[in-house]
């Protein structure tokens, strides 16, 4: 099971690829961690991506490429993997296409979540954080029993920064911008399922477990 899962800020991304890695037993793979994983161990490639990002710069895909590629080499992935947050463009999908060729493999599906723009602008700016304890609430659908105070630890909690309004408007332009090319470059190779991220986590899911075993092709509303 080789599978990219694609899907705005606040479509619940992250909550099905742990659901995801769980059900078919397959590495949740995500950009972000590996960068941090490298800068953390110092390795080569961790060194090269941090002379960019300390400039403040993006990460050549050349470098993005070989960190994902590197990462896919390790045994957990033998059976399968979830990648999320990679590719991010069309350059990284085929170079990700080619990797897996070379191998005798290819990807088994593209998950797409997608979420109405106005019930993700809402989902974001709504959640609030606990800076101590790490909880998480939402100020409609999961509220704190005392307004703005954690249930756990009593702490005064926060909205993120980038969960603002401004930010979050900024991070669905540039998603949509990237992403586009992305999700025509994979329906033309047949392998698109897009998922309605507007149901439950639960409902949602179970499109999604449909999909992969069914190994189906098509929209599931």
């Amino acid at each position: 099971m080789r599978v990219v899962l694609l899907g705005p800020p606040g479509a619940g991304k992250g909550t099905q690829a742990l659901k995801i890695a769980k059900e078919f037993d397959i590495p949740h793979i995500s950009t972000g961690d590996i960068f941090r994983q490298n800068l953390r161990d110092n390795t080569e490639l961790g060194k090269l991506a941090k002379e960019y990002m300390d400039k403040g710069l993006l990460v050549p895909d050349e470098v993005t490429n070989r960190i994902v590629e590197d990462r896919l080499e390790k045994e957990d992935c033998k059976k399968g993997f979830l990648l999320d947050g990679y590719p991010r463009n069309i350059p990284q999908a085929e170079e990700l296409d080619k990797f897996l060729e070379e191998r005798g493999h290819s990807l088994t599906a593209v998950i797409n979540i997608q979420v109405e723009r106005e019930a993700l602008i809402d989902r974001i700016t709504g959640r609030r954080v606990c800076p101590v304890c790490g909880a998480t609430y939402h100020i409609k659908t999961s509220p704190p029993k005392v307004d703005n105070v954690c249930d756990k630890c009593g702490s005064e909690l926060i909205q993120r920064s980038d969960d603002k309004l401004e930010s979050v408007v900024k991070r669905l332009e540039v998603y949509e911008k990237e992403t586009k090319p992305l999700i025509d470059y994979y329906t033309k190779k047949g392998i698109l399922v897009n998922i309605d991220g507007n149901k439950s986590i639960d409902e949602v899911f179970e499109d999604i477990k449909k999909a992969l075993l069914g190994d189906r092709r098509n929209d599931i509303h």
